[in-house]
């Protein structure tokens, strides 16, 4: 692989994705980062060039395929290769009840968690396929292992991710490009508070990590780095959970 590779990040501006974005740079890669809030993406990329990355800002819905091709197309011609992508963007929904479960709450999750990741992955493997090397890094959850009560879009779309992961890595294999998959369990973001609400419920649903804390998107997006070089690897979920799968 290029001894400076090229990086494309979706769902960079907030959380897992922009700390994945941060830590590429600092291995001096070329990054593309993408979403949807332009002035935030200028201003990331910005801070990825004062760490020594050449990196570029490209507006994407990843629920949009006009949008996904162009972010691919954009970032090749920009530097006429794609090494690595690690599909970031997603949403954890409205937390209900299954019988208060809508269908447009289950557009809402399906299509930034499962149709966003598939389409990304479609044109990132076009390309990758051609070029006949690549590493695809998708982010799923812990929740794409088990169950949880209130969660059941979120947790429905991340075990699609995971199957969605596997089945994509079969059909790679055979070109030279790996897909893989890093599954977070709690981590230190807004998406965090949003779903335990209160600090008493943070605090308790914690306490269920043998760990007792929340990681960090730094230590995700190191866990990223990683399985996005890792040679050997394919089709694979690597679980940073702080051992809330262990037992």
């Amino acid at each position: 692989m290029n001894a400076s590779p090229v990086v494309l990040v979706t769902g960079a501006l907030s959380g897992i994705g922009r700390a994945t974005a941060l830590a590429f740079a600092r291995t001096k890669a070329r990054v593309v980062v993408s979403g949807r809030r332009h002035d935030e993406g200028q201003a990331l990329a910005a801070t990825l060039r004062s760490l020594g990355a050449d990196a570029d800002f490209i507006h994407a819905d990843v629920r949009a395929e006009s949008d996904v091709q162009a972010l691919v197309e954009q970032t090749v011609a920009r530097f006429a290769t794609l090494d690595i992508a690690v599909n970031a963007a997603g949403t954890e929904g409205e937390s209900a009840p299954v019988i208060e479960q809508t269908s447009e709450h289950y557009a809402a999750v399906f299509d930034a968690n499962v149709l966003g990741t598939l389409l990304a992955m479609k044109h990132e493997l076009r390309v990758m396929s051609a070029q006949r090397s690549g590493s695809i890094v998708n982010v799923s959850s812990t929740m794409g292992a088990r169950g949880a009560a209130g969660a059941s879009l979120y947790v429905a779309s991340k075990h699609a991710v995971e199957g969605l992961t596997k089945s994509a890595a079969l059909e790679a294999a055979a070109f030279g490009v790996r897909v893989n998959a890093v599954a977070p369990g709690p981590v230190q973001t807004p998406m965090l508070d949003r779903l335990t609400q209160t600090p008493e419920r943070k605090a308790a649903f914690l306490d269920t990590v043998p760990l007792k804390r929340a990681g960090t998107p730094e230590e995700i997006a190191d866990a990223i780095v990683y399985v996005a070089s890792a040679s050997f690897m394919t089709g694979e979920v690597l679980r940073v959970n702080g051992g809330r799968t262990a037992g």
